[in-house]
């Protein structure tokens, strides 16, 4: 993924505590328009995020961002379970919320202790992203997919363009 291909967007989200925050997200050139017009959605209804920081702040580590609950778009790794580049190394997926919206295996199981409470559909927290929802509803109609829709594993958290 060359870096010229990469976009910084910086955006005001609302946190967890009810007040606005100043968070960063990179993503691929080509889905910048997407990414900003669905994050003003969620500001406009004053959707909670709960951090949003660059993965370079948890050297590029998915399970430390994971673990501090932060929504993140470009990371280059594999997808989850695969030697595969993930839509996320060329900046074309998003996770929110990851503890809100853990990724759950087909047997059930979980990586993340701090999403319990969260593995079984659906919840109704702040912050969780559920089948049908307004969140999902925001971005498909821009032409993304829901990891909460696979068949088996359920990435709740998986938002990309295109799929995968």
């Amino acid at each position: 993924m060359p870096v010229r291909d990469l976009r910084l967007i910086t955006m005001t989200y609302w946190g967890f505590d009810d007040r606005p925050h100043i968070g960063e997200m990179v993503v691929h050139e080509d889905v910048a328009n997407d990414v900003v017009t669905v994050f003003r959605r969620l500001y406009g209804w004053r959707w909670p995020i709960y951090r949003m920081e660059l993965v370079d702040v948890y050297k590029g580590d998915d399970f430390d961002s994971i673990e501090a609950d932060n929504t993140s778009a470009f990371n280059c790794r594999p997808a989850t379970g695969s030697s595969s580049w993930s839509k996320h190394a060329y900046g074309r997926a998003i996770d929110i919320n990851p503890r809100e919206n853990p990724y759950v295996s087909a047997d059930g199981s979980f990586a993340h202790r701090n999403a319990r409470r969260f593995v079984k559909r659906p919840v109704n927290a702040p912050g969780v992203v559920n089948p049908g929802d307004r969140v999902v509803k925001a971005f498909a109609r821009l032409g993304w997919e829901w990891g909460g829709s696979w068949s088996g594993t359920k990435d709740y958290q998986h938002f990309s363009k295109g799929g995968g």
